[in-house]
């Protein structure tokens, strides 16, 4: 009798599939409204072990912290000003209503208050396309566009460290590190090289055999491959 698949495995919700979270601060914005401007200087730079982007901490003239995501060239001792009147430039916090079309931006909210929800990866920045009577439409890293409120927040600038995915892994028990992070396991065997019993994608040709294509209801252990697609192969010109 074959064992259970990986992705059956990962479903019983099994410790060596459990989600890790050894984050050391919350990130989001610190609490304020359209009519104040907080102003502040950087204090610390540091990682955080959960997330790709640096992390930097903010003393505020009121006496209050926040941790918030690093922007690109940002460096201890800077100052930093967020909320109204606040210049357009990398680091300060507004409201996207008070940014011009054109610039670019990260750490934004979904909903006023949440603390930032979108765009928060090293490297990555959104682009403020265009404002429209209650919207503000951003081209996102994606490239899709999305229409967030002119009332909620964002960083201006990008997200700092944007090299890393450029320095290879080189080993890898670095890479299973980096994935253990992100509570993905590896190294990941493909289905092909398994025999017939353990995956529907296994036996002795080393190929899958039949269509990838699998209906969206099917059963957990046959659900592999392409699940529920559109469409496959090459697009016709």
């Amino acid at each position: 009798m074959g064992k259970r698949l990986r992705l059956q495995r990962r479903g019983k919700g099994t410790p060596k599939y459990a989600a890790t979270n050894h984050a050391k601060v919350e990130i989001r914005y610190n609490y304020f409204n359209d009519t104040q401007c907080l102003k502040g200087q950087v204090v610390k730079l540091y990682s955080d072990p959960i997330r790709t982007a640096p992390v930097a901490q903010i003393l505020f003239e009121n006496g209050s912290i926040d941790n918030v995501v690093a922007c690109e060239g940002l460096k201890t001792g800077d100052r930093v000003v967020f909320g109204k009147d606040a210049e357009v430039k990398s680091g300060n916090v507004l409201f996207l209503n008070d940014i011009e079309p054109g610039k670019t931006i990260f750490n934004i909210e979904k909903n006023f208050g949440d603390g930032g929800k979108f765009v928060r990866a090293t490297g990555q920045s959104a682009t403020l396309m265009s404002k429209k009577e209650d919207v503000a439409i951003v081209k996102m890293p994606s490239g899709k566009i999305v229409n967030f409120p002119l009332n909620v927040r964002a960083t201006v600038g990008i997200v700092a460290g944007s090299g890393r995915p450029n320095k290879p892994y080189v080993k890898a028990g670095n890479k299973f590190h980096a994935m253990k992070a992100k509570s993905k396991p590896y190294p990941r065997l493909r289905g092909v090289a398994m025999n017939a019993v353990d995956h529907p994608f296994g036996g002795l040709q080393h190929h899958v055999g039949h269509s990838k294509s699998t209906s969206r209801h099917a059963p957990s252990g046959r659900k592999v491959g392409a699940i529920g697609s559109k469409r496959t192969g090459r697009k016709k010109k």
